[in-house]
């Protein structure tokens, strides 16, 4: 697990903040407009501060939830994502949209004669104080500052040549890609940098049928899609297969 000095920040911290200020809003909205309606008891007014209400309150859960991926859960599956690609220690590996590095330098813990690559265009919608300073500032907490490089770059035009990788990984990034034909050329640039034989292991909430698909187009016959997994909402899927 990483150090208490880590800080992997707040995923879609927009989000979060506008979720809670509609949840209490609405909380309150509905309670004023319940005890409002309570003295003449207009059903129907009664009934929609009701549901206002309870809308408030789902939007405050789904607050929580994502609360604890940021702070708790995303640090136990990123463990989960990385042991997927069952590293031996010497690899290089690349991080396909690796933020503040929470998954970068998971890898890297795992690659003592290795190293870890990270790329990500760093937009702040995606994750608080996004950037490369913070992911560089999180590999020195956790002792792998000499094992990351980290690079700005599209994963729709990765700075790598050809077959220049050993395994790639990536965590909630490739659905940020607008449209399918963006995603699918994202997976097309990653399956280009893999070695022959290279391992993946992708995680996201959206679109990982279409990079089963793109995957298969390719050739690939080893692809699996996982189950869903519940320590997100939405759920996860996780990717993974190996270059023929």
């Amino acid at each position: 697990m990483t150090t208490s000095k880590a800080d992997y920040g707040i995923d879609g911290p927009a989000i979060v903040r506008n979720l809670t200020i509609a949840g209490v809003i609405a909380i309150v909205v509905g309670i004023v407009g319940y005890v409002t309606a309570m003295p003449s008891r207009p059903v129907a007014g009664a009934v929609l501060s009701i549901v206002v209400f309870f809308l408030g309150v789902c939007m405050l859960v789904k607050v929580g939830s994502m609360m604890r991926w940021s702070k708790y859960a995303k640090l136990r599956e990123r463990e989960r994502l990385i042991d997927a690609l069952v590293l031996g220690g010497s690899e290089k590996v690349l991080d396909v949209g690796c933020g503040r590095g929470l998954v970068l330098n998971g890898a890297a813990r795992r690659l003592p004669q290795g190293k870890a690559f990270g790329i990500d265009l760093w937009r702040g919608a995606d994750l608080s104080n996004n950037g490369p300073e913070a992911a560089l500032s999180n590999a020195k907490a956790e002792n792998v500052a000499d094992r990351v490089e980290i690079q700005t770059a599209d994963m729709r035009d990765l700075p790598f040549p050809d077959e220049s990788m050993d395994a790639v990984i990536s965590s909630l990034a490739i659905h940020n890609v607008p449209g399918k034909d963006g995603r699918a050329k994202a997976i097309r640039e990653i399956a280009r940098v893999l070695k022959s034989n290279g391992r993946i292991a992708l995680q996201d909430i959206f679109a990982t049928r279409e990079h089963v698909e793109t995957l298969r187009q390719l050739g690939w016959k080893d692809v699996k899609l996982s189950g869903p997994i519940f320590e997100n909402l939405p759920p996860l899927r996780i990717v993974t297969g190996r270059k023929p």
